[in-house]
């Protein structure tokens, strides 16, 4: 009995690592990090291999287990928090102010349904859905508005003067 679970998990493994690697690279962005929830997530399923109810659905339970264990990354993560004043973190000192001011336009030259999302995930650091529900819309609705930010901003910085100064540099 223990061979035969035994082989029909090996037989699982071979047939669903790849498909599980390039989930996990997609979530984590690492190699690394995606090959450790690869092999935790097999840990946990042959742990579990027993309660599995229907072997037809073993790629969508080994996924889900996938899922959960890059979700406990962040449980365990500790962030590191270090209290500073606006007035002393340095970001504009490194860039041109006549491109600051430049910027500063283009965006305000942006319909304010665009620059509110813009701004509160590129300086505000929020997530799509948290923007949603700040903007009482849909996570769909934001991503489209971002996109369409995006676009006009990279169409006017293409068509500005700075940028062509700069590309014939």
């Amino acid at each position: 009995m223990f061979n035969s679970a035994q082989r029909r998990f090996e037989q699982t493994v071979r047939a669903y690592s790849a498909d599980l690697y390039r989930y996990a690279y997609w979530l984590c962005r690492d190699r690394f990090v995606a090959e450790d929830l690869v092999q935790e997530s097999f840990t946990r399923a042959w742990n579990n291999w027993e309660s599995l109810k229907d072997a037809g659905a073993v790629k969508s339970w080994l996924i889900t287990i996938l899922r959960r264990e890059h979700a406990r990354l962040f449980e365990r993560k500790q962030f590191d928090y270090v209290d500073t004043e606006l007035e002393d973190l340095q970001i504009a000192a490194d860039h041109d102010s006549v491109e600051l001011f430049h910027l500063e336009n283009l965006l305000e030259e942006l319909p304010l349904t665009l620059r509110e999302p813009f701004v509160m995930q590129a300086l505000g650091g929020y997530s799509c859905a948290e923007i949603a529900q700040m903007l009482e819309t849909t996570e769909g609705a934001v991503m489209t508005r971002l996109t369409r930010a995006r676009q006009a901003l990279r169409g006017a910085l293409a068509g500005s003067p700075t940028q062509s100064a700069k590309g014939a540099k």
